[in-house]
């Protein structure tokens, strides 16, 4: 058995990665992925809006609010936890190490290692 790591840019390249050796490797046993939750956050926020609601005052009869709009931006999250850098491990058996290695090459992993198990 072998574990083979690779790096990728984004939780989404791994997974298809993922998918594409477990669709075409035999002797692949199982996969995991992980990478800073945190990073999900600042995605939703590029192309959102911020509302605040103002109240008025509460003594008043009619309750009207204001509502002021503002585009979010990811800047709020500070740069090392936007990082969408995502570690992946692979266990397979040794004679399909080389077909899951030359997979994740092409799908774009970086850092690729491997340890006997």
């Amino acid at each position: 058995m072998i574990k083979i790591s690779a790096e990728f840019e984004s939780p989404e390249l791994a997974e298809l990665a993922i998918k594409r050796v477990k669709d075409s490797v035999k002797g692949f046993h199982t996969s995991a992925i992980t990478y800073n939750k945190i990073s999900d956050k600042a995605v939703k926020l590029r192309n959102g809006n911020i509302y605040t609601v103002i109240p008025t005052a509460v003594t008043s009869q009619i309750y009207l609010t204001a509502v002021m709009e503002f585009p979010a931006s990811e800047d709020v999250i500070e740069e090392p936890y936007r990082s969408r850098k995502t570690n992946a491990s692979l266990y397979c058996e040794d004679e399909s190490a080389d077909n899951v290695r030359a997979i994740l090459n092409a799908m774009g992993a970086l850092k690729i290692t491997s340890a006997k198990n």
